[in-house]
């Protein structure tokens, strides 16, 4: 290794809570005699539009699990609180710091901190190193060849597939952060003034249960994901998504583990199962692709001929939307599942978004909010590509008419009721038969309510908001 350029410098930890494959992590270690590890905490109390408890929660764990990495590591996790620019300002004053290294983020609100930090570094005199982590190719490795951004995944996985991938990169070997530096405690939920639900039950955060989950993804789960992906009671699929979300493991580190599972298999059905795995991934990309060209998404939709569709307002429609109460027994499983778990099934997150957007005919922003709140992947690109596409308003949207029943997309794919029967336990001894159709006379259970609307009545009013719309501005 050449000799350091910095005798300080910091890391900014954000979503990368990793030693392993860390890129800015990797070159602060290379390139200083002293590496100053930060985490900045955010200020807010009691609520935030954007996240909540179980969010807040994996968080903490997550943090926990690294600093304790770094110890390892002759490192220590500095922890301040407030605003990122300003504290980071104040930190590098405090330890005569030279550079601050991190991986940059994807979404415009980062981004606009990346921005003032860029001001403020040059006052200082400091050296801003940034890095591209987050996703498996930089922007502009996935544009089209003239350059401009890809609008439709079937195009942009092509690109994405063919490239050649950037092998992870070894963690640190010695950080030497200095001892004498202050620091707030681990945070816990205390920090932002709030508390879990009693029925919470949350997968661990952290580096060392995101690669235990790898193992299990790649030696177990993954291995019938092409047949099994769209089965929500079969544990067919990674469970990597928030450890992809907050960075406990690395998009390289995942891709190469499927590779070479993929390589390694005997069956053909195996290795099509982390083909298409591996085409999900690209599929997370595409959509921090399009985030990244197309910051409006987050306010507005993405396809303009859909802007300004009449949405109904919220009421207690959305309530019961929200609580799992609706009488659709497989849309209110989902929704059980995200509070309990900050998780839902990626099926059913279609089938619960459909059900907002095309039956309650609510504005696929209030959907995006409520999982940004609970889900512990709530990962804000592929959250607003997902609802997008589900009311049929974003890239590669399904056409307006494709209406999810959500009466045949549980016989297809919880027939025996199992998924349904584990989140929504009032149905346990309802035959299976019975919870994939209307109820013909009163609730399927005593505790239970009867469908809040009638699915083919509110097809047809959706069909008929959105031809009326599309004739407004002249595309019918």
């Amino acid at each position: 290794m050449s000799s350091p350029s910095h005798r300080v410098a910091i890391h900014w930890f954000r979503r990368d809570l990793r030693v392993s494959d860390n890129t800015a992590l990797h070159q602060a270690w290379q390139r200083a005699e002293k590496v100053v590890p930060v985490y900045i905490l955010s200020d807010w109390e009691h609520s935030h539009a954007w996240t909540g408890p179980g969010r807040e929660h994996f968080l903490c764990e997550c943090l926990r699990s690294l600093a304790g990495n770094l110890s390892t590591l002759e490192g220590r996790l500095i922890l301040r609180q407030g605003a990122a620019v300003d504290e980071l300002a104040k930190l590098a004053r405090e330890t005569k710091a030279t550079a601050i290294f991190y991986n940059r983020d994807p979404d415009p609100f980062g981004k606009a901190i990346e921005s003032q930090l860029e001001t403020v570094a040059e006052e200082l005199g400091l050296e801003l190193c940034p890095c591209d982590d987050v996703s498996m190719h930089r922007f502009d490795e996935t544009t089209k060849d003239d350059g401009t951004a890809y609008r439709v995944y079937t195009p942009y996985s092509k690109r994405w597939l063919n490239l050649e991938k950037r092998a992870p990169v070894p963690k640190p070997e010695r950080l030497n952060t200095p001892e004498s530096i202050p620091s707030l405690p681990l945070p816990t939920l205390e920090t932002w003034q709030l508390s879990l639900p009693g029925h919470a039950d949350f997968l661990p955060g952290g580096e060392k249960a995101a690669r235990e989950r790898l193992t299990a993804a790649v030696d177990e789960r993954l291995t019938l994901y092409a047949e099994l992906r769209d089965a929500p009671a079969a544990e067919a699929t990674s469970r990597l998504s928030q450890d992809l979300r907050w960075g406990t493991i690395s998009i390289r580190t995942v891709y190469e583990r499927a590779r070479h599972a993929q390589g390694a298999a005997s069956s053909g059905t195996v290795k099509d199962s982390f083909q298409k795995y591996i085409k999900e991934l690209a599929w997370r990309d595409f959509y921090l692709h399009l985030l990244e060209a197309f910051p409006e998404v987050l306010e507005t939709e993405f396809n303009p001929d859909y802007r300004n569709l009449p949405w109904d307002e919220p009421g207690d429609s959305f309530e019961a939307w929200k609580a799992g109460r609706t009488g659709f027994p497989i849309v209110d499983a989902g929704m059980r599942e995200l509070l309990t778990t900050g998780f839902i099934h990626n099926r059913v997150r279609m089938i619960v978004a459909m059900f907002l957007t095309k039956d309650l005919h609510l504005d696929w922003r209030l959907g995006e909010q409520h999982f940004a709140q609970h889900l512990l992947d709530g990962e804000i690109a592929s959250n607003n590509g997902g609802w997008q596409w589900s009311a049929g308003t974003g890239a590669d949207a399904a056409p307006y008419f494709r209406i999810q029943n959500p009466w045949t997309q549980s016989a297809r794919h919880d027939p025996k009721g199992d998924y349904i029967k584990r989140w929504v336990p009032e149905l346990a001894s309802v035959p299976a038969s019975k919870l994939h159709a209307p109820p013909e006379a009163g609730p399927l259970a005593s505790s239970y309510p009867v469908p809040i609307l009638d699915h083919g009545r509110e097809r047809d009013r959706t069909l008929a908001i959105f031809k009326k719309h599309r004739e407004e501005i002249g595309k019918a």
